[in-house]
Protein backbone atom coordinates (compact mmCIF):
# COMPACT_ATOMS: atom_id res chain seq x y z
CA UNK A 1 0.00 0.00 0.00
CA UNK A 2 0.99 3.84 -0.60
CA UNK A 3 2.33 5.90 2.20
CA UNK A 4 -0.77 7.50 4.04
CA UNK A 5 -1.40 11.19 3.73
CA UNK A 6 0.41 12.66 6.75
CA UNK A 7 -1.49 15.88 8.79
CA UNK A 8 -0.69 18.53 11.05
CA UNK A 9 -2.73 20.63 12.91
CA UNK A 10 -1.97 23.44 14.25
CA UNK A 11 -4.58 24.68 17.34
CA UNK A 12 -4.16 28.02 19.75
CA UNK A 13 -6.91 27.01 22.63
CA UNK A 14 -9.41 24.05 23.83
CA UNK A 15 -8.82 21.53 20.50
CA UNK A 16 -12.27 20.72 20.23
CA UNK A 17 -11.79 20.46 16.23
CA UNK A 18 -8.49 18.72 16.68
CA UNK A 19 -9.82 16.18 18.54
CA UNK A 20 -12.55 15.77 16.14
CA UNK A 21 -10.57 15.33 13.52
CA UNK A 22 -8.00 12.65 14.78
CA UNK A 23 -10.70 10.27 15.91
CA UNK A 24 -12.67 10.68 12.71
CA UNK A 25 -8.90 9.46 10.97
CA UNK A 26 -8.28 7.28 13.73
CA UNK A 27 -8.74 3.91 12.40
CA UNK A 28 -7.96 4.97 8.73
CA UNK A 29 -4.98 3.80 7.21
CA UNK A 30 -5.02 6.43 4.58
CA UNK A 31 -4.38 9.43 6.41
CA UNK A 32 -2.76 9.86 9.74
CA UNK A 33 -2.48 12.83 12.04
CA UNK A 34 0.81 12.79 12.78
CA UNK A 35 1.42 16.02 15.51
CA UNK A 36 -0.72 18.70 16.74
CA UNK A 37 1.34 22.05 17.23
CA UNK A 38 0.00 24.75 19.73
CA UNK A 39 1.51 28.18 20.22
CA UNK A 40 -0.36 28.88 23.95
CA UNK A 41 1.14 27.30 26.31
CA UNK A 42 -1.02 26.50 28.39
CA UNK A 43 -3.67 25.07 25.79
CA UNK A 44 -5.37 22.31 26.89
CA UNK A 45 -5.30 21.65 22.92
CA UNK A 46 -2.16 19.73 24.51
CA UNK A 47 -4.02 17.44 27.06
CA UNK A 48 -6.21 16.27 24.32
CA UNK A 49 -3.33 15.21 21.95
CA UNK A 50 -1.53 13.09 24.80
CA UNK A 51 -5.22 11.62 25.41
CA UNK A 52 -5.53 10.25 21.63
CA UNK A 53 -1.38 9.49 21.83
CA UNK A 54 -0.57 12.33 19.40
CA UNK A 55 2.52 14.00 19.65
CA UNK A 56 2.03 17.76 20.65
CA UNK A 57 4.60 20.30 20.24
CA UNK A 58 4.57 24.39 21.60
CA UNK A 59 6.18 27.01 19.70
CA UNK A 60 5.57 30.27 20.49
CA UNK A 61 5.23 33.47 18.34
CA UNK A 62 8.84 34.04 17.53
CA UNK A 63 9.42 30.30 16.17
CA UNK A 64 6.33 30.80 14.06
CA UNK A 65 6.40 34.18 12.27
CA UNK A 66 10.46 34.77 12.75
CA UNK A 67 12.12 31.53 12.18
CA UNK A 68 12.23 28.08 10.37
CA UNK A 69 11.61 26.08 13.35
CA UNK A 70 8.02 25.03 12.69
CA UNK A 71 8.65 24.40 8.82
CA UNK A 72 11.49 22.37 10.08
CA UNK A 73 9.46 20.25 12.02
CA UNK A 74 6.61 19.66 9.83
CA UNK A 75 9.35 18.74 6.95
CA UNK A 76 10.41 16.32 9.18
CA UNK A 77 7.41 14.84 9.68
CA UNK A 78 6.81 14.37 5.85
CA UNK A 79 3.79 16.53 6.70
CA UNK A 80 1.47 16.94 3.68
CA UNK A 81 -1.34 18.79 4.77
CA UNK A 82 -1.75 21.57 7.53
CA UNK A 83 -4.95 21.80 9.02
CA UNK A 84 -6.21 24.63 11.19
CA UNK A 85 -8.57 23.71 14.08
CA UNK A 86 -8.35 27.02 16.21
CA UNK A 87 -5.47 28.70 15.32
CA UNK A 88 -5.11 32.27 15.89
CA UNK A 89 -1.69 33.46 14.26
CA UNK A 90 -1.61 34.65 10.70
CA UNK A 91 0.05 31.72 8.69
CA UNK A 92 3.68 33.03 7.71
CA UNK A 93 4.87 33.33 4.17
CA UNK A 94 7.51 30.21 4.68
CA UNK A 95 4.82 27.57 5.73
CA UNK A 96 2.47 29.07 3.00
CA UNK A 97 5.03 28.33 0.02
CA UNK A 98 6.26 24.89 1.43
CA UNK A 99 2.65 24.02 1.51
CA UNK A 100 0.58 25.71 -1.34
CA UNK A 101 -3.07 25.03 -0.96
CA UNK A 102 -2.31 22.46 1.38
CA UNK A 103 -3.66 24.41 4.60
CA UNK A 104 -6.80 24.39 5.38
CA UNK A 105 -9.13 26.23 8.25
CA UNK A 106 -11.96 26.53 9.36
CA UNK A 107 -14.03 29.80 10.29
CA UNK A 108 -17.13 29.94 12.38
CA UNK A 109 -19.36 32.55 9.82
CA UNK A 110 -20.41 32.43 6.70
CA UNK A 111 -17.15 34.55 4.73
CA UNK A 112 -16.52 36.68 3.76
CA UNK A 113 -18.92 37.86 6.67
CA UNK A 114 -17.55 38.52 10.03
CA UNK A 115 -14.07 37.44 8.71
CA UNK A 116 -10.80 39.11 9.27
CA UNK A 117 -8.31 40.24 11.98
CA UNK A 118 -9.73 39.92 15.81
CA UNK A 119 -12.54 37.69 14.06
CA UNK A 120 -12.64 34.57 15.79
CA UNK A 121 -14.69 32.04 18.07
CA UNK A 122 -16.79 34.35 20.57
CA UNK A 123 -16.16 37.55 19.01
CA UNK A 124 -17.36 36.60 15.78
CA UNK A 125 -21.14 35.38 17.71
CA UNK A 126 -21.42 38.33 19.77
CA UNK A 127 -21.35 40.21 16.19
CA UNK A 128 -23.62 37.98 14.31
CA UNK A 129 -26.62 38.42 17.08
CA UNK A 130 -25.50 42.39 17.66
CA UNK A 131 -26.12 42.84 13.86
CA UNK A 132 -29.66 40.62 14.21
CA UNK A 133 -28.33 38.07 11.37
CA UNK A 134 -30.69 35.49 10.49
CA UNK A 135 -28.57 32.97 9.71
CA UNK A 136 -24.92 32.33 10.00
CA UNK A 137 -22.57 29.29 9.43
CA UNK A 138 -19.29 27.80 8.74
CA UNK A 139 -16.56 28.26 6.23
CA UNK A 140 -14.20 25.95 5.40
CA UNK A 141 -11.15 27.57 2.99
CA UNK A 142 -7.78 27.25 1.63
CA UNK A 143 -5.62 29.54 3.55
CA UNK A 144 -3.78 32.58 1.78
CA UNK A 145 -1.87 35.65 3.53
CA UNK A 146 -4.66 37.24 4.34
CA UNK A 147 -7.00 36.60 7.33
CA UNK A 148 -9.83 34.15 5.87
CA UNK A 149 -9.58 35.05 2.12
CA UNK A 150 -8.33 31.96 1.01
CA UNK A 151 -10.54 30.36 -1.71
CA UNK A 152 -13.92 28.85 0.03
CA UNK A 153 -13.73 24.99 0.07
CA UNK A 154 -17.73 24.24 2.20
CA UNK A 155 -20.27 26.28 3.50
CA UNK A 156 -23.60 25.38 5.75
CA UNK A 157 -25.74 27.53 7.09
CA UNK A 158 -27.82 27.53 10.53
CA UNK A 159 -31.02 29.83 11.51
CA UNK A 160 -30.05 32.36 14.22
CA UNK A 161 -33.56 33.37 16.30
CA UNK A 162 -33.90 36.56 17.65
CA UNK A 163 -33.22 34.77 21.35
CA UNK A 164 -30.36 33.50 21.01
CA UNK A 165 -27.43 34.54 22.73
CA UNK A 166 -24.01 34.27 21.40
CA UNK A 167 -23.73 30.86 23.50
CA UNK A 168 -26.83 29.71 22.00
CA UNK A 169 -24.95 30.50 18.21
CA UNK A 170 -21.66 28.97 19.37
CA UNK A 171 -23.50 25.86 20.20
CA UNK A 172 -24.96 25.63 16.97
CA UNK A 173 -21.85 26.59 15.14
CA UNK A 174 -20.13 23.53 17.05
CA UNK A 175 -22.45 20.79 15.49
CA UNK A 176 -21.77 22.22 12.26
CA UNK A 177 -17.95 21.73 12.73
CA UNK A 178 -18.50 18.39 14.14
CA UNK A 179 -20.51 17.10 11.38
CA UNK A 180 -18.25 18.77 8.72
CA UNK A 181 -14.78 19.86 9.27
CA UNK A 182 -13.32 15.92 9.45
CA UNK A 183 -15.43 14.98 6.18
CA UNK A 184 -14.45 18.16 4.01
CA UNK A 185 -10.88 18.10 5.38
CA UNK A 186 -11.10 14.20 3.35
CA UNK A 187 -12.76 15.19 0.59
CA UNK A 188 -10.53 18.03 -0.32
CA UNK A 189 -7.53 15.65 0.32
CA UNK A 190 -8.27 12.93 -1.89
CA UNK A 191 -10.49 15.34 -4.30
CA UNK A 192 -14.06 13.76 -3.78
CA UNK A 193 -17.43 15.64 -3.68
CA UNK A 194 -17.90 17.38 -0.67
CA UNK A 195 -20.16 16.22 1.82
CA UNK A 196 -23.92 17.23 0.53
CA UNK A 197 -26.53 19.41 2.94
Amino acid sequence: MSNPVNLAILASGNGTNAQQIAEYFMDRDDVVVRTIIYNKRDAYVATRAKNLGIESHYFNRHDFMESDAVLDFLRERKIDYVILAGFLLLVPNNLLQAFPNRIVNIHPALLPKYGGKGMYGHHVHEAVVANHERETGITIHVVDHRYDCGTTLFQARCEVVPTDTPDDVAAKIHLLEKEYFPRVIDAFIFNKPMPAL
